[in-house]
């Protein structure tokens, strides 16, 4: 099967959108898309500490084979995300250090992979952000074939050409494109809301008051 690559375009989003990305919890990003957007629980940091923002450029592989990310790697430019459907393969890894050397070298900004990795400790040791559902030493197969730049799902949740990714510690967010404005606007309100709530809570008074929860009724004798 031979290697596919959609020709796509999509608007840039601007350094400073980006970077205010960057700043905001992808949780908070989810709740603002009424709980959407969130990659499923395995889909995590290789690392802690590890925040990711930027534009996707999607991959969908062949099972067990990477050949169709190396090619990916090669069309990347500098601050974009490659998100990879390798189908949730647990068992061989189609990612690794020599791949993680290419990718630096573009500028990609991090991984998103739907699949497992190897030379986690060699990847820790770069500083490059990944999220991947598990990690084996078993490498994979090339050349099987696979898509550049076409509509998939990684992690239970679609994504397309330039839609915006935002990781942190708890995991991957993906906004639309032609959210992003609204998203970031509704995210920073309910960050600026928690704060607040916080703040109650340091004088005194308990989450449950605060959500206007009633009193438990008492069903049984002390």
């Amino acid at each position: 099967m031979p290697f596919y690559r959609r020709i796509t375009e999509f608007p840039a989003l601007s350094p400073q959108t980006i970077a205010n990305a960057r700043e905001i919890a992808a949780s908070l990003l989810g709740d603002a898309m009424n709980r959407s957007g969130i990659m499923q629980a395995a889909i995590k940091p290789i690392a802690t500490g590890t925040r990711l923002a930027g534009q996707a450029r999607t991959v969908t592989t062949m099972s067990g084979d990477n050949g169709i990310i190396h090619a990916a790697i090669a069309h990347m430019q500098p601050g974009e995300v490659l998100v990879v459907d390798a189908a949730r393969i647990d068992d061989v890894a189609v990612w690794g250090e020599i791949m993680t050397h290419s990718a630096m070298q573009r500028g990609v900004a991090g991984l998103v992979l739907d699949g497992a990795i190897r030379d986690v400790a060699a990847i820790r040791a770069l500083g490059f952000p990944v999220y991947c559902r598990a990690v084996v030493p078993r490498g994979p197969h090339k050349g099987f074939g696979g898509t550049i730049d076409a509509p998939i799902a990684c992690g239970g949740v679609a994504v397309v050409p330039g839609d915006l990714v935002v990781g942190d510690d708890d995991g991957i967010a993906i906004v639309p494109l032609a959210d992003v404005d609204k998203v970031l606007a509704a995210a920073a309100k309910a960050e600026a809301r928690e704060q607040e709530t916080i703040g109650k809570i340091k004088q005194g008074r308990t989450s449950a008051e605060l959500l206007g929860l009633p009193e438990p009724e008492v069903i049984g004798e002390a």
